[in-house]
């Protein structure tokens, strides 16, 4: 009998370590809820827009054409959001959007079953750098790195973010 116990102990074990294994995603990808045109990012407990500015969410994908802004832009960009989509949309600020960059990808840096057709370029954050204040800081998702030295007058990409 105890070795019966014994045996069926080790196979249980195997058997737990295997749906370990075959069932469970990267922590990364496990942190993030669609819901549609927004996706809850539970560690950072915000909400963000799926699309790039200027796609549209349709069924299960972003389609349209993303729309390069310059600075100047975004506040006619956020309140149209904030009419359209309700809530309190806004830039990220640099950290916040740094931390949904996806190293491991490998077109773009950032996951595309979570955020799809992102542009593999530069995105805006709401931050200035501080060392060069007429440079904002932005995330490029083609390398996946941080760069402040964008002037505002140089349009890019735009991905919004809500407080939860």
């Amino acid at each position: 009998m105890l070795k019966f116990k014994s045996s069926f102990s080790k196979i249980y074990t195997i058997i737990i370590i295997l749906l370990l294994l075959l069932n469970f995603n990267n922590v990364w990808a496990n942190n993030f809820i669609s819901r549609g045109y927004y996706v809850i990012d539970l560690s950072q407990k915000l909400e963000w827009m799926t699309c790039t500015v200027g796609m549209v969410w349709d069924k299960d994908k972003c389609v349209g054409n993303p729309i390069k802004v310059k600075l100047n832009q975004i506040d006619s960009v956020i309140r149209q959001a904030n009419e359209q989509l309700e809530g309190s949309w806004r830039l990220p600020n640099r950290i916040e959007l740094e931390r949904i960059v996806c190293k491991e990808c490998q077109k773009v840096k950032i996951n595309s079953k979570i955020f799809p057709n992102t542009p593999p370029e530069s995105f805006w954050t709401n931050e200035k750098n501080p060392w060069q204040s007429q440079f904002m800081w932005t995330v490029n998702f083609f390398t996946g790195h941080t760069f402040g030295r964008f002037p505002g007058f140089i349009p890019n990409y735009v991905r919004l973010v809500r407080d939860r």
